[in-house]
């Protein structure tokens, strides 16, 4: 798995296929294994690059106190190490907070945006007590036994999701939970809790196609049309039938949006 320094840090990154580049951003507890249909379904058509976020997968332990600004600067200074220019940037939940904040703070840097499962931020789309029992909910997973760690994160997955998609995610997650990861696990948790991205959103002036699950308990269909509503020019696609996870639930479905939307703009 290539690496590369980054101030610092080990970010590792996987990598597939030729043409232009797709960058993708993984949700919370995930990493670039998180990606694997993606990696094999898209790399026909793009040159896909997915990242373990730090503090996650391969990738080093980032301060504590980092927030989605340091994150969003990381994944910047990553793309410029390894030489991708303009890339597609798809962000997965956690992700599309950073892919939010990589276009605020280097807009130069993403071609277009693909928000999945999105949010302007915890803070930027839930009501404060919600945002806060999150915070409590998340930080207190880390401590979480194997059988009980999904259910701290509720509604990441459909009651549908096939078992092996749950054994799959279940398997990731618990090797980024925060036993293994503690300061990325906090660091990420609270940055999410903090960020609100609302203010980015009517200044994104590059192709936007945001992608929901019709079952997505965590980021549900409010947070999605809200977003329609902010980005100037933006296409809603939902899903049916599938959760917050939707590139792992709905692979064919979900590379497909992707694949037409990205497409259409060459």
């Amino acid at each position: 798995m290539p690496e590369v320094l980054v101030d610092g840090l080990r970010v590792a990154f996987a990598e597939a296929g030729a043409g232009p580049p797709l960058v993708l951003l993984h949700g919370g507890m995930g990493d670039s294994r998180s990606w694997r249909p993606q990696l094999e379904g898209l790399a026909g058509d793009f040159r896909v690059l997915a990242w373990d976020n730090p503090g996650c997968g391969r990738s080093s332990e980032p301060p504590e106190d980092w927030r989605i600004d340091d994150y969003a600067d990381c994944a910047a200074c990553w793309l410029e190490a390894i030489g991708v220019d303009r890339p597609h940037v798809l962000g997965l939940s956690w992700g599309s907070a950073v892919a939010l904040a990589l276009y605020d703070r280097h807009p130069e840097v993403p071609a277009s945006l693909i928000l999945a499962s999105a949010y302007a931020g915890w803070a930027g789309s839930l009501p404060p007590e919600e945002v806060e029992a999150r915070l409590l909910g998340t930080l207190a997973a880390a401590d979480l036994r194997r059988e009980e760690l999904l259910a701290a994160w509720p509604g990441v997955l459909s009651d549908t999701a096939a078992p092996e998609v749950v054994e799959e995610y279940t398997a990731i997650s618990l090797s980024n939970a925060g036993t293994l990861h503690p300061a990325g696990y906090r660091a990420m948790v609270h940055s999410m809790a903090e960020a609100d991205l609302r203010e980015v959103l009517p200044r994104i002036d590059v192709p936007t196609l945001l992608l929901y699950g019709e079952l997505d308990e965590r980021s549900p269909l409010h947070v999605a049309r809200d977003l329609e509503a902010r980005i100037p020019n933006a296409t809603l696609t939902v899903i049916p039938g599938v959760g917050h996870l939707i590139s792992a639930e709905a692979p064919d479905a979900f590379n497909d949006s992707v694949r037409q939307f990205l497409r259409a703009r060459r």
